[in-house]
């Protein structure tokens, strides 16, 4: 049972083939791990239909643990343009999965959310799992991509400036970029 003082954060891992997501709760100073997991898509199937899962399975995860806020890991620019090009358009349907659900969400870089887990912005992903399972007492490690949706949310609830759910779409924050919060506006023919 969530309790009112509680604010409860997705954290989101983005990828095509494996989209990582963690689910916490903050109370005060206090972290506890609600859910995590990995949204998988078949890479056989088309690109299109592979969107529409990690959009479909993220709005599954928000309709289930009624998330306050999300967090996202910003784009990294891999050596392979069409592997940043792929991962941005999955990272995209995330993202719009949690706007459209009216979730306001914070962008992180990677090195900042190893620094916010860790201590350290040059972590290897061991020390990230490490730290993530210390941080919220779990007693075994969860999987890569779901380590770092946690890490993720983990970083959003000690950076965040304000962890209220009123931010406008254009508001900066000092430890992470707000996307969107507000509701689209459907455009009707004259």
């Amino acid at each position: 049972m969530q309790s009112t003082d509680a604010i409860r954060i997705l954290g989101i891992d983005p990828g095509l083939q494996s989209t990582g997501f963690g689910v916490i709760d903050k109370r005060g100073s206090k972290l506890s791990y609600v859910a995590s997991g990995c949204i998988r898509t078949n890479e056989r199937e088309p690109l299109p239909q592979r969107l529409g899962v990690v959009f479909d399975s993220i709005r599954e995860v928000i309709a289930e643990y009624a998330p306050h806020q999300a967090a996202i890991e910003e784009v990294f620019l891999n050596k392979n343009p069409w592997s940043t090009l792929l991962l941005g358009q999955a990272r995209g349907a995330a993202i719009a999965a949690m706007t459209t659900a009216g979730l306001p969400v914070a962008e992180y870089g990677t090195m900042q959310i190893k620094k916010a887990v860790v201590g350290q912005g040059r972590a290897t992903k061991d020390q990230v799992s490490h730290m993530v399972v210390r941080l919220l007492t779990l007693c075994g490690v969860p999987q890569s991509d779901a380590a770092d949706a946690l890490a993720c949310a983990i970083c959003h609830a000690h950076t965040g400036s304000s962890l209220v759910p009123a931010v406008s779409g254009h508001d900066r924050r000092r430890a992470g970029r707000v996307v969107s919060r507000a509701p689209l506006k459907r455009l009707l023919p004259s």
